[in-house]
């Protein structure tokens, strides 16, 4: 899975996705008898000042008909999105998403569609009041939410999809059974030690999760 992200922050991204499980997905395994050696993932950036041709590089302008707030010009973000995937002759496999509070409610059936469905993934991380629609027009892009709030970028919207749309990509997080998703979780769960002493009073772990029982494990995480 290749992702695509066109964003003027490229370095508050970059934090993340090259951190702990991501960061892994993106790097060759080596020895002997490793699984799924090659990338999982990649993810690649594209400053939107670097698409800008007016002198100061400038990626924004006052909205026609009035309005508060600066919109984000088409050309820049246009151009950028040709340098990730332009060229790819097979359109089929590219997905264009427009990060944006008026979208699609994004959730984790999404996540497992677009893993399944898409090699390139182009995210598109606006800000100000937003991007001139005509991308959306011209690029056949889909508007994608993940909550019912507003946000000053859509760069973590962009990590969020990046995240979980990766932990669907066979080898990322190892084996299938750590996808919490499949198989039955619960918000109560412990580890050592047995007893946790805190401000002198003690805290432990229900017999339960100690009886070795499975059966009645599951059924204490179903009932919760």
């Amino acid at each position: 899975m290749h992702f695509h992200v066109i964003t003027l922050f490229k370095e508050v991204c970059e934090a993340y996705t090259n951190a702990s499980v991501l960061g892994r997905a993106q790097k060759t395994e080596k020895g002997k008898g490793a699984k799924h050696r090659g990338k999982k993932i990649e993810v690649k950036y594209y400053n939107l000042r670097d698409f800008a041709k007016n002198k100061h590089h400038k990626v924004d302008d006052r909205p026609y008909g009035g309005g508060p707030g600066m919109v984000m010009y088409a050309e820049p973000i246009l151009l950028a999105w040709e340098k990730a995937v332009g060229r790819k002759k097979d359109q089929k496999k590219v997905k264009t998403l427009i990060m944006s509070p008026r979208g699609k409610k994004f959730d984790t059936a999404m996540a497992k569609k677009l893993a399944e469905k898409y090699d390139h993934l182009v995210l598109i991380s606006g800000r100000y009041e937003g991007i001139d629609s005509r991308v959306k027009k011209i690029l056949k892009a889909e508007e994608i939410s993940v909550g019912d709030y507003v946000l000053t970028g859509g760069e973590l919207p962009a990590l969020a999809i990046i995240d979980s749309v990766s932990r669907q990509v066979p080898g990322v997080l190892g084996t299938f059974e750590s996808l919490e998703e499949e198989r039955v979780s619960s918000g109560e769960m412990y580890t050592r030690p047995e007893v946790l002493e805190y401000k002198k009073k003690k805290y432990k772990v229900p017999p339960v999760f100690l009886s070795g029982n499975h059966k009645e494990i599951e059924n204490r995480k179903l009932s919760q």
